[in-house]
């Protein structure tokens, strides 16, 4: 629809692989020249990991396009074969005399000899299983032992797992302990910074055709890059949505409100909303707080049992805590909502004025110094959830965020630390610890709708700590 408007050959952004469009960025060419070098050395099984829309299928697609004629490829997108299963779609692919009612014993003997055939002719073959996550534990089992055939010095078989990182949860069962020995080369995704966010957009516009200036500017790409979290597929996503939105104002330039536009009706990444309503009752409270404290409680005073009534009750009410799934697992701490409590025969000094910010800012501090302290001790393969990220300029809204999450979380539980992106200082805001995967999604899953608004997703603890570590470089600070 757009494309003559841009002087387009053809759309930019398709989220189907095309080898065509490869951007060779944040370290993307590198791990396929690597992949190209652990393929041809023949040893072992390799491992390719990144979150959903991460590139996986393209690098897989640009593999089968690099290797050359010498090296066949086997491409297998259906994960759950069953162990049983697995041999025969492999023989088929390659084409072998069997049928289905061949026995395990004579697929296996037919495969053999084949690869031999290929070996003695210095050819490979090497085998892609896509989406290996899914793929059952027996039949991972099964990829196992068909490494096993080998001549005295070379594999005759290699294989590649492409997965999301549930599949290095899947290979810590002992079970399967064997497999996760004879991986020798792991390679792991990573999201694009907001830098290359903006070199992979421009380059897929020049690809296809475009002559103008750069069309997404650096400030746009940065947008994109926090609504889409880094991943490519929902870069591809956005970006297409956004020319749209400008082709439908009759315009050559891609603005922020085209961006948000695609990020809502994408459901990415959506700014969390301050409502102008809640502000302003959050004012009139304050003002009334001041008031009753200042005129009613001068100076100290002794506060006894207090009891509240039903109304009081429904007016101090926070908001519901995050609702427990029927299964929940075993190590996630459901904690209660704060509550109110007068304690008997305490006395507490209430000065005339209380200043509500300040409280606010020593919640900021205070969790910037805890966060150090936990990070300290915490295990580099747990997980944690990232929040949102916050320019730590505009300290405001970091105070902002801490204290709406607040009446929706734990605050002990909330973590807060500063790292460097492209020379700019952000805060990152975390929230709690999970030693399991399955742990911190179940949790992630169950987060406020409010929260979910900023796109929170998972992190390992030893990815903060390199953020951290990487940040304290001289030059970052």
């Amino acid at each position: 629809m757009y494309l003559e408007h841009f002087g387009l050959q053809r759309p930019p952004f398709k989220i189907t692989p095309d080898t065509s469009m490869f951007y060779s960025g944040n370290k993307r060419g590198a791990a396929l020249e690597a992949l190209k070098y652990a393929i041809s050395s023949g040893e072992g099984i390799i491992k390719v990991v990144g979150e959903v829309g991460s590139g996986k299928t393209m690098l897989c697609r640009m593999l089968e396009v690099e290797l050359g004629e010498n090296i066949e490829v086997v491409y297998i997108a259906n994960p759950s074969l069953s162990p049983e299963n697995i041999l025969h779609v492999i023989a088929f692919e390659l084409k072998l005399n069997i049928t289905s009612e061949s026995s395990k014993l004579e697929v296996m003997q037919a495969l053999q000899n084949y690869l031999l055939e290929k070996h003695a002719h210095n050819k490979q073959v090497v085998v892609f299983v896509e989406e290996a996550q899914g793929m059952p534990i027996e039949t991972l089992e099964e990829i196992r032992l068909l490494s096993n055939l080998e001549t005295n010095d070379d594999k005759l078989l290699q294989m590649v797992l492409f997965g999301q990182p549930e599949l290095d949860d899947k290979l810590r069962n002992n079970t399967i302990r064997q497999l996760k020995e004879r991986i020798t080369h792991n390679f792991y995704l990573d999201p694009f910074p907001a830098q290359d966010v903006y070199n992979y957009l421009n380059f897929r516009m020049r690809a296809v055709g475009y002559h103008g200036p750069d069309l997404f500017s650096p400030k746009m790409a940065n947008n994109i890059e926090r609504k889409s979290n880094g991943l490519t597929r929902r870069i591809n996503i956005l970006a297409d949505k956004a020319l749209l939105a400008a082709y439908s104002d009759g315009g050559h330039d891609i603005k922020t409100k085209h961006i948000s536009l695609a990020a809502k009706d994408s459901d990415f990444g959506q700014d969390i909303i301050w409502q102008p309503v809640a502000k302003a009752l959050g004012v009139l409270l304050i003002i009334i707080t001041s008031i009753w404290v200042g005129t009613l409680l001068p100076g100290i005073m002794s506060v006894t049992d207090r009891s509240l009534t039903p109304d009081q009750e429904d007016a101090t009410q926070l908001p519901a805590q995050i609702t427990p799934t029927d299964n929940p697992a075993p190590a996630v701490e459901t904690r209660p909502l704060k509550q109110i409590a007068i304690s008997k025969q305490a006395e507490i000094q209430l000065s005339p004025v209380i200043s509500s910010d300040i409280q606010i800012q020593n919640i900021l501090t205070e969790r910037l110094q805890q966060t150090a302290i936990w990070l300290n001790n915490a295990l580099d393969d747990s997980y944690t959830i990232q929040l949102i990220l916050l320019d730590s300029e505009l300290e405001n809204d970091a105070i902002r965020f801490l204290k709406m999450t607040s009446g929706y979380l734990n605050t002990q539980d909330i973590y807060i630390y500063e790292v460097s992106i492209r020379g700019r200082m952000f805060y990152s805001v975390l929230y709690n610890e999970y030693t399991e995967r399955n742990q911190a999604t179940n949790q992630l899953q169950q987060l406020p709708p409010r929260l979910k608004k900023s796109n929170p997703y998972l992190r390992t603890i030893k990815g903060i700590k390199a953020d951290i570590k990487k940040t304290r470089q001289p030059g970052n600070l």
